[in-house]
């Protein structure tokens, strides 16, 4: 049976605000976060995520209430990152109204914090977010990176999300930080190497440009395409996505 395939929208929230770069640098602001969801819940978005990139204690409290303020306003499911740290943290953002709670750096540093909060509030709450880059040491191809790409890890891959599955992750995310902000499209071999290796879904992101780069990235084996630049600045709208994935035989939500 298939799966109908989610389009997703990505916020980039710092300090209060949304911002985008390229590859994780020369961010530039975008807008106010609750606004943006407001919009993208109208146009037919299936999902929403934020991600709070300056992840400080200070914008720890701007995230809480940007989270219970967009959770007001809109109805589709709600993935919150950036700064995750602990079960606590984790229950915060459930309460504050997110339906999902991604895990990055903190996963990569304490793995066991995967199976507490899947013990806690079940797989489907618990997102593994991966960013990875390209790297000829690697098995795969692929590292695995933390804090914003800035360090690299030990880990492969492929080896980290088998890992992250197995500890009770629902659901895992590909950054492409090779592509990032780029609009040159999804990186496919990455995505068809962990849809190979995992059983849970896949979301792609980092990359997105034009139209059928979404297909192609569904057809790698992405359960969901992620997205920010195309949408934030007006390049493509949702229902055309959409509408694309459609005449492409894809089933959408």
């Amino acid at each position: 049976m298939s799966v109908a395939v989610r389009v997703i929208p990505c916020l980039d929230v710092d300090a209060g605000r949304v911002t985008k770069g390229v590859r994780f640098l020369d961010n530039v602001d975008v807008g106010d976060p609750v606004a943006l969801a407001r919009a993208y819940d109208a146009e037919g978005a299936d999902e929403l995520v934020f991600y709070d990139i300056t992840a400080s204690s200070s914008a720890r409290e701007t995230t809480y209430d940007v989270v219970r303020r967009t959770a007001e306003q809109v109805f589709i499911p709600l993935t919150v990152g950036g700064g995750v740290r602990s079960v606590e943290d984790v229950n915060r953002l459930l309460r504050a109204g997110a339906d999902k709670v991604s895990l990055n750096t903190a996963a990569v540093e304490r793995p066991e914090l995967l199976a507490e909060a899947a013990r806690r509030f079940g797989s489907q709450c618990v997102v593994l977010s991966v960013d990875t880059r390209r790297s000829v040491s690697a098995p795969s191809g692929f590292e695995v990176t933390t804090h914003g790409g800035r360090r690299t890890t030990e880990w492969d891959l492929l080896d980290w999300v088998r890992r992250g599955e197995e500890l009770g992750a629902g659901e895992v995310v590909v950054n492409a930080m090779d592509a990032d902000g780029t609009r040159d499209g999804y990186d496919l071999e990455s995505i068809a190497l962990v849809r190979a290796a995992v059983g849970v879904p896949v979301v792609a992101s980092g990359g997105a440009g034009t139209l059928p780069h979404f297909a192609a990235a569904v057809r790698a084996g992405a359960d969901a395409v992620l997205a920010a630049s195309v949408f934030h600045f007006g390049t493509l709208r949702m229902a055309e996505v959409k509408a694309h994935l459609r005449d492409a035989d894809i089933l959408i939500r």
